[in-house]
């Protein structure tokens, strides 16, 4: 099963950290953000990665290149200018082939079991969201879960909370796109109407490394607890 590593923003909220360096960059501990990601997916048994990138996108091919320092094989999607999520994963699909695929941020930190997706592939579904409590910055979330573990559009009466940046998705969910920019949240809100939208909840850590402060709490984390 392959992996989608998103990696193609500008990081405008990391300024001016990201002034001169792509946010998958920065570290945090001994690691980049992105290389923690990496390592974390490999050692859920995820080798065949595909990562996107547009700003300063060539750091990441110089630091990574075919992935094999750290275990892995990386191809690389190059957009130039962002395309936005559903846009840059458009782009990526000749990379990712015809059958169901991951697609994780770059810039989340998560103690989640990536191999439990293997059992979430999205084949009857188009999509298979997993969500977390809403962090402070975002306490409005963004779904629902319904009975029969159904992603839903918040329903009043229901607790939302947040997409985690971590999910299955269907190819055919983007086959019809036209090249160029587009947003994601237009093919979800789709897929739920269609019936075809599933979720999990995850209830451990999960961070999203968005600010300089988040980061330094981050690094100051894992220095502490000498996280490898």
């Amino acid at each position: 099963m392959k992996v989608m590593i998103l990696a193609a923003g500008k990081g405008t909220r990391m300024l001016p950290l990201t002034e001169k360096m792509p946010k998958p960059l920065l570290r945090a501990g001994s690691r980049t953000l992105i290389e923690h990601q990496i390592i974390k997916l490999k050692d859920q048994g995820f080798s065949d990665l595909v990562i996107n990138h547009a700003w300063l996108g060539e750091q990441l091919e110089q630091a990574l290149g075919n992935g094999s320092k750290l275990g892995v094989n990386i191809r690389w999607s190059s957009e130039g200018e962002p395309l936005e999520t559903a846009g840059g994963i458009h782009k990526a699909l000749p990379l990712l082939g015809d059958e169901p695929f991951v697609v994780v941020n770059a810039d989340v930190w998560t103690d989640f079991p990536y191999a439990a997706l293997r059992s979430a592939k999205a084949d009857a579904d188009l999509i298979h969201l997993v969500l977390v409590d809403n962090p402070p910055q975002h306490s409005q979330g963004d779904f629902c879960i319904t009975s029969g573990n159904r992603l839903a559009e918040k329903q009043p009466g229901l607790p939302t909370f947040t997409y985690s940046g971590i999910g299955v998705f269907s190819p055919a969910l983007f086959s019809a796109l036209p090249s160029g920019k587009y947003p994601l949240l237009p093919l979800l809100v789709d897929a739920i109407g269609k019936g075809k939208a599933g979720a999990s909840f995850h209830k451990g850590i999960w961070l999203d490394i968005g600010t300089p402060e988040r980061l330094k709490r981050l690094d100051e984390t894992l220095n502490k607890e000498n996280y490898p």
